[in-house]
């Protein structure tokens, strides 16, 4: 990755010599900047309300009742979690938080999530079928409530940031339904042809 985000501004900064637009490509780099930085603070304010909605969900125990109501579903994708154990919880806390689409807020609980099964199961070097099940998850990002895509489009003057609530419903149901099927037959490929 390394490689890749020295090699584009390399390849950029030799078209804009031949090209002669070292001109357009300063100025676009100096205007771009100043964009970003704008952007980046209108998003500030807007997720540190989303993740103070979160804090206030956990103190009241809203987190926690999402919990119970996660721990069915948790305990058949996650097979060999203790229920009620430390890594049931982050794992049922972190999909809470992408539900409610803290994509940010999760990601604390999410390495919690996966140390807590890592422990649990002393899988040592090696990601277990659980530990790669949390990360599919955590990529498909399950979402009711998709706080930084609207904080996002709200940023960028979009008057109905949250008009997009369908679509994302579909997106991300069909999203984590392929992934959490792939994961686990190709779990079940794996062990098939390890043993």
């Amino acid at each position: 990755m390394k490689i890749i985000l020295i090699i584009i501004p390399v390849i950029s900064f030799i078209f804009a010599i031949i090209n002669g637009k070292m001109g357009e490509m300063s100025s676009s780099i100096l205007e771009k900047s100043g964009e970003a930085v704008e952007l980046v603070i209108s998003i500030c304010g807007i997720m540190c309300f989303w993740c103070g909605l979160m804090k206030v969900a956990e103190k009241s125990g809203l987190l926690e009742k999402m919990s119970k109501l996660l721990s069915k579903p948790i305990s058949l994708l996650f097979t060999g979690i203790k229920k009620g154990g430390k890594a049931a919880g982050l794992i049922t806390m972190n999909i809470a938080a992408n539900i409610l689409g803290l994509g940010n807020a999760s990601t604390p609980l999410g390495i919690a999530a996966m140390k807590a099964v890592a422990e649990e199961e002393g899988t040592g070097e090696y990601a277990s079928d659980n530990m790669i099940m949390l990360a599919v998850l955590n990529t498909a990002s399950l979402q009711i409530i998709p706080a930084t895509a609207a904080a996002l489009r709200s940023a960028n003057g979009v008057e109905k940031p949250m008009d997009i609530l369908p679509c994302v419903w579909i997106v991300t149901v069909y999203s984590a339904f392929i992934a959490v099927f792939s994961a686990k037959m190709l779990g079940r490929l794996y062990r098939k042809r390890r043993y």
